[in-house]
């Protein structure tokens, strides 16, 4: 939809086609912005003959249409490229497989806060390609994807974040993470000395991906391992930065939980930095954030009991950092549509930290069969209602309830955030009931 409304502002001729249904606030888009449309199939003798394709990056290559064009020596690319072809704002692009979001809205918060005239877009906010019909901002923060990246050529990131490289969306991939990891790493191309790219060097794939590469942009690295000379690194419970200024963040103050979010804390710092903010605007946007719902959410505190919504967590490497940032005893609320997962990745932060794992699925076979005789207690059901008060009954003052699924939704429910509201209601509900115990037979 962006992209057809800044074509159309740009005077040239679009035409929108959905091999599915268009929802009728779009179509009334559409049409008064002039704008032709199809639903319902794709009309090959209009779109073989285009000049350009945007393609929805849910489109695989795979499509017919699709091939048909690449044969076709049709131009195809992402509306973010689209965009990007149609502004002279500052690109702040982040990707990686988890924390993209959480650093999207974090790095989007600290410029905003501290006045900065920035807007947001990507797989987060608004559409890019619709925000530059009026261009009004000197900034964009992007959230982009691989599909993203994929089609993606000229665009450019001034300031790059790459936060970390894990198996994930491989079916689009040929079952290749090599060639997954390399769509990630076009976050790179076309930067120059002048540009600069936010990288987490615990990550190995991350590292053996820029050695086989010329990076020309000033490299910056994050650690929470090891102290480094440039970038940013933790010291004790300190954030020590060496940019383009020195100065220290006392890890305390961070609006975030976890390691991994240490790691998506620092990369937004960095980036604000690099865009000239002071510490003292750092540290008030810092402050005021609240991050979006689902990814580490605190839900409420009933008897003593923290009950964190992780609906996001949709992979195994999710799950990890969210029981790795959890400092207590864990009610582990997982399950859903298993997609291939390999639960030993997480196998020793079970062992260590979960008392009892509530499988939420139809089919809990991969989890049970996983962690049987792993977990002290093993409970199944369809139901978020029971999984709630089960895990409830379970706990122990100084525990925390955990909904982090490492599974897909789709079994029980609409969406992940579907499944993550239907627990939050669960929650409030039992808070409100004051938190009432009941005995339960496991």
């Amino acid at each position: 939809m962006g992209a057809a409304l800044l074509a159309k502002a740009k005077g040239l001729n679009p035409f929108v086609s959905d091999l599915e249904s268009i929802r009728n606030d779009r179509k009334d888009d559409l049409t008064k912005n002039e704008i032709h449309f199809e639903e319902g199939g794709h009309s090959e003798e209009i779109i073989l003959v285009a000049d350009l394709i945007i393609k929805s990056p849910g489109i695989p290559e795979s499509a017919s249409i699709i091939q048909k064009a690449r044969d076709r020596k049709i131009e195809i690319i992402d509306e973010l490229e689209f965009a990007y072809r149609h502004t002279k704002a500052t690109m702040i692009a982040i990707t990686g497989t988890n924390g993209k979001t959480t650093t999207t809205l974090l790095t989007y918060h600290l410029l905003k806060s501290a006045g900065i005239n920035v807007g947001l877009a990507g797989n987060v906010g608004f559409s890019l390609a619709r925000q530059v019909i009026e261009d009004n901002f000197d900034y964009y923060v992007v959230e982009v994807s691989s599909f993203q990246l994929d089609g993606m050529y000229d665009f450019k990131a001034h300031i790059a974040i790459l936060l970390n490289i894990t198996p994930d969306h491989l079916d689009r991939y040929n079952d290749s993470f090599e060639e997954y990891a390399a769509s990630k790493l076009r976050i790179t191309q076309n930067q120059q000395a002048d540009d600069k790219l936010i990288y987490w060097n615990d990550d190995p794939s991350i590292i053996n991906e820029l050695a086989e590469r010329s990076i020309n942009s000033k490299k910056l690295a994050i650690s929470i391992n090891d102290e480094l000379g440039s970038g940013a690194f933790l010291s004790a419970k300190d954030l020590i930065f060496k940019s383009d200024t020195e100065f220290t963040v006392e890890a305390n103050v961070l609006p975030l939980i976890g390691k991994h979010n240490l790691v998506n804390s620092m990369a937004s710092i960095l980036a604000v930095d690099s865009i000239g903010l002071r510490l003292d605007q750092i540290l008030s946007g810092l402050g005021s954030f609240e991050n979006a719902p689902h990814r580490l959410e605190k839900v409420a505190a009933i008897h003593e009991v923290d009950y964190i919504n992780d609906s996001k967590a949709t992979n195994v490497n999710a799950v990890y950092f969210a029981l790795d940032g959890v400092d207590s005893k864990i009610i582990w609320v997982a399950g859903g549509i298993d997609k291939g997962n390999d639960y030993r990745l997480i196998e020793q932060l079970v062992r260590e930290k979960v008392k009892a794992l509530i499988c939420l699925g139809i089919k809990n076979e991969p989890l049970t069969s996983f962690f049987e005789g792993k977990i002290p207690v093993i409970h199944e059901t369809q139901d978020i209602a029971e999984a709630v008060k089960t895990a409830q009954d379970l706990a122990n003052n100084g525990d925390t309830v955990l909904l982090s699924p490492a599974c897909a939704s789709f079994d029980l429910f609409d969406n992940y955030e579907q499944r993550g509201n239907r627990f939050r209601e669960e929650v409030i509900k039992l808070k409100s009931q004051n938190g009432h115990r009941r005995e339960v037979a496991i």
